[in-house]
């Protein structure tokens, strides 16, 4: 099983809610546990930048690897109780990263978050979610977070 995280609640959310329904204490482990998170390239954050963004890289790269272990470090805090689970972080856009991860796992299920977007902006930042229910070649899970816990 694989599940893809971010930064965000709702993913941290998504990674409670496995663990709670498939990873319980005291319950025999059926799957493997696979979190991932992915690094977007700092180039490509800083892309819309344009000139001068060159001097930025350094930066932005820094930032995101921070951010990257900040989230394993939570997953790990999170799935402490958990016998077999693996992390890893990888580069690239979620979206691809996430459905090539459940490819190379033989993964036979893939959970994420959802962020809970509105149509707008799912069409401008492209939805995750939306994006590996049509292209993972896995069964799919997408945990929405309860309205009381925004």
């Amino acid at each position: 099983m694989v599940v893809g995280i971010d930064d965000s609640d709702h993913s941290y959310y998504a990674l409670e809610w496995t663990l709670q329904h498939f990873f319980a204490p005291g319950q025999p482990q059926q799957y493997r546990l696979v979190v991932l998170t992915a690094k977007p390239p700092a180039s490509s954050v800083i892309g819309i930048a344009g000139v001068g963004s060159a001097e930025l890289l350094p930066t932005v790269e820094a930032d995101l690897k921070r951010t990257v272990a900040r989230v394993i470090d939570k997953a790990k805090m999170l799935c402490a109780e958990v016998t077999d689970v693996g992390y890893e972080a990888m580069e690239g856009d979620a979206r691809s990263v996430i459905c090539e991860a459940v490819d190379r796992h033989h993964a036979e299920m893939l959970v994420v978050g959802c962020h809970g977007y509105s149509k707008w902006k799912r069409a401008v930042l492209g939805s995750v979610s939306d994006y590996c229910t049509h292209h993972a070649h896995c069964s799919v899970m997408v945990v929405k977070m309860p309205k009381h816990k925004h």
